[in-house]
């Protein structure tokens, strides 16, 4: 198991704006495609226009192939294209768990 975290930096005055839009028309999509997702998240201390979203994928491999099925999708191309003036700047990490971790 391996997490996906992906940060973006929103423009201050469109986080709002950037988060209904996800919620109403990214955020089915996106599952459909992605599928476990773990979170999404607005940070409240430190940099404060910023989204973070957490997924949740068995391996690499499965997360290359469900990422690439949603790039392919005319529907996601049209999400981003009205939102992608919104954000500054991405960031992508990807997390395995300790053997010790609880989430595994």
């Amino acid at each position: 198991m391996i997490l996906d975290e992906r940060s973006y930096a929103i423009h201050p005055q469109y986080v709002k704006d950037y988060l209904t839009i996800y919620e109403a028309e990214g955020m089915a999509l996106q599952v459909s495609f992605l599928g476990d997702l773990v979170g999404w998240f607005t940070t409240d201390v430190g940099t404060v226009n910023e989204v973070v979203h957490i997924w949740r994928y068995e391996d690499l491999g499965d997360r290359e192939r469900r990422r690439a099925a949603m790039e392919a999708s005319p529907e996601w191309q049209v999400f981003r294209k009205k939102t992608s003036h919104f954000v500054q700047s991405m960031r992508s990490r990807i997390l395995r768990p300790t053997w010790f971790s609880p989430m595994r």
